[in-house]
C-alpha cells in the first residue's frame, strides 16, 4: 500500500512539476519609428484612436446608420459565430486534460458444440462496463495544443474586432461618398441651369439678329454635355444607396442625409498617438501576433509527439449469461493499468511534422512583421495625404472663387458686346469641373479622417457592449 501511494505521489509531481516541451512565445523584435512619417508635430501619448467612433463621426444621422449596421450586418454576424467555434474548439482541445469515461455493452446467444454423445450448449451471454482512459500530460502535448487553440481564439477575437472596425469606416466611406455624389447632382443641376441661361441669352440674340447659329448651336451643345452627366451621378447614387443598404443588412432602400457636404468644415489635424502603441490597438496586428503564438504552441505539439504517451487504463462492469447477474458481485470484473506507447519508426512522418510545423511558425512571424510595417505606412500615407490635402482645398477654393468671377465678369462683357460668346463658354465650362475638384477634395478630407481611425486601431478601448450603443 505504502509503495502504491508513493508511486502515486511521485507521479503527481512528476505531472505538476514537469516542462512543457517546445519553445515559449516570445514577441518577435519589431523595431517602430519614433514618430510616424508624415506627422508635421512632435509625439504624443494621445491618439484619434482613443476616441469612440461617436466622437469621431458627429453627424447624428451617420451615428444611427452605424448602430443599424453594427446591429444587423451579416459579415459581422459571420465574425461572431467565428468566434463561438474558435472558443468550442478550445473546449475540444482541453477535454484531453480530463479523464475519458465511456460505456460498453453487448448482448448475444452462442452455441458451444460437446462430444458427440453430449449435445451442444446454446446460452445467452450479456456483457456491460465503464472503461476509463486518462493521458498524463507529462510532456505537454496537451498543454500546447489547448494553448495553440486558445491563442486561435484570441485571433478570431481580434478579428471581429477587426470587423467591428471595419464595419463602422466603411459606413461612414459610404455615406460620405453618397453626400458627396448629392453635392456633384447640385452641381451638376446648377451648371445646366447655367447652360440653359446661356442658351435662353444666345437664342433670343440670334432671333433679334444680333447673334448667329453657331453661338445657339454651341450653347446647346453644352447645355447637352453638362444635361448628360445628371443621369450618371442619379445612378450612382443610387448604387450608393443600395451599398449602403448591404452593409445596414437590409433590402436597398433611401438613405436619410444629414450636414450637407458644402456645410462641413475641414477636419483639424490629428492626433496618431505614438507609433509602439499601435502594436497594441491594431485588430490586424494582434490577430497576427496570437497566430505567431498558436503556430508557436503548435510547435511544442510537434516535439512531443516524439516522447512516449503515458496514461492509465480502468475497466469496471460484469458478464453474465443471465441479465439479472451482471450487477451481481460473484459476476462483476474490473482491471487497472498503465501503458505506455511511443514511436520507433515511422518513415521520418513525425520529423516531417516537426519541420513543417516550424516552416509555419517561421511563416506567422513573417507575416506578423509584415503586417507591422504595413500598419505604419498606412498611418504615414493617411497623415501625409491630410496635410497635402488641406493645401489642395484651400487651392481648388480659391480656383472656384477666381472662376465664379469669370463667369460673371465674362458675361456682362458679352453683353456689353465687349467679349466673344466663346469667352463666355469656355469660362462657364472651367467651372463645372473645377466645382466637382472641389467636391472631391473635400471628400477625400473627410474620408481621410475615417481611414486614420481605422488604420490606427480606432475605439480599441471599447467594451464590445459599447460598440453598438446608441450614443
Amino acid at each position: 500500500m505504502r509503495a502504491r501511494r508513493g508511486l502515486a505521489g511521485a507521479l503527481a509531481l512528476t505531472v505538476a512539476t514537469a516542462c512543457a516541451v517546445g519553445p515559449n512565445y516570445v514577441r518577435p523584435p519589431v523595431s517602430p519609428p519614433e514618430d510616424f512619417r508624415g506627422h508635421v508635430d512632435a509625439p504624443e501619448a494621445a491618439s484619434l484612436a482613443d476616441l469612440p467612433w461617436w466622437q469621431v463621426f458627429e453627424d447624428p444621422v451617420l451615428q444611427q446608420l452605424i448602430v443599424e449596421a453594427l446591429g444587423a450586418n451579416y459579415e459581422l454576424k459571420t465574425a461572431v459565430y467565428r468566434v463561438e467555434q474558435a472558443r468550442a474548439l478550445l473546449g475540444v482541445a482541453r477535454s484531453p486534460f480530463y479523464p475519458q469515461i465511456e460505456y460498453q455493452g453487448s448482448a448475444g446467444r452462442q452455441r458451444e458444440p460437446k462430444f458427440e454423445t453430449q449435445p451442444a450448449d446454446t446460452f445467452d451471454l450479456f456483457f456491460g462496463a465503464f472503461a476509463l482512459a486518462w493521458e498524463i500530460d507529462v510532456w505537454g502535448r496537451i498543454r500546447r495544443s489547448s494553448e495553440a487553440a486558445q491563442q486561435s481564439l484570441f485571433a478570431t477575437e481580434e478579428f471581429r474586432r477587426g470587423v467591428l472596425l471595419s464595419l463602422v469606416t466603411s459606413v461612414a466611406q459610404a455615406y460620405l461618398t453618397l453626400i458627396e455624389l448629392d453635392r456633384e447632382l447640385e452641381i451638376a443641376r446648377a451648371t445646366t441651369q447655367s447652360f440653359q441661361e446661356t442658351l435662353d441669352l444666345f437664342t433670343r440674340r440670334f432671333e433679334g439678329g444680333v447673334g448667329n447659329k453657331l453661338q445657339v448651336a454651341r450653347a446647346e451643345a453644352a447645355l447637352a454635355d453638362t444635361e448628360a452627366e445628371i443621369p450618371e451621378l442619379e445612378s450612382r447614387i443610387v448604387a450608393q444607396e443600395n451599398a449602403i443598404s448591404v452593409l445596414l443588412g437590409r433590402n436597398p432602400s433611401e438613405i436619410p442625409r444629414g450636414t450637407p457636404l458644402e456645410e462641413r468644415a475641414a477636419p483639424p489635424a490629428t492626433p496618431p498617438g505614438l507609433p509602439s502603441a499601435l502594436l497594441e490597438r491594431r485588430p490586424d496586428v494582434l490577430q497576427a501576433e496570437h497566430e505567431i503564438a498558436a503556430a508557436n504552441a503548435q510547435v511544442g505539439v510537434a516535439v512531443a509527439d516524439f516522447f512516449p504517451r503515458i496514461g492509465l487504463t480502468a475497466l469496471y462492469g460484469g458478464e453474465s449469461t443471465e441479465l439479472s447477474d451482471i450487477v451481481k458481485g460473484s459476476f462483476n470484473l474490473w482491471n487497472v493499468a498503465g501503458n505506455v506507447t511511443g514511436p520507433i519508426f515511422q518513415g521520418f512522418a513525425l520529423l516531417q511534422q516537426y519541420r513543417g510545423q516550424k516552416a509555419f511558425w517561421e511563416q506567422a512571424k513573417a507575416q506578423y512583421e509584415q503586417t507591422v510595417i504595413t500598419a505604419f505606412s498606412e498611418v504615414s500615407n493617411a497623415l501625409t495625404a491630410q496635410a497635402k490635402l488641406d493645401e489642395a482645398r484651400i487651392a481648388q477654393e480659391r480656383a472656384v472663387r477666381a472662376y465664379q468671377d469669370s463667369v460673371r465678369l465674362a458675361l456682362l462683357r458679352y453683353e456689353s458686346g465687349l467679349a466673344s460668346y466663346y469667352e463666355v463658354l469656355e469660362a462657364q465650362q472651367l467651372l463645372f469641373p473645377a466645382e466637382i475638384a472641389l467636391a472631391q477634395v473635400q471628400l477625400d478630407q473627410l474620408l481621410t479622417v475615417v481611414t486614420l481611425y481605422r488604420v490606427l486601431g480606432g475605439g480599441w478601448q471599447l467594451p464590445d457592449p459599447q460598440w453598438s450603443a446608441k450614443p
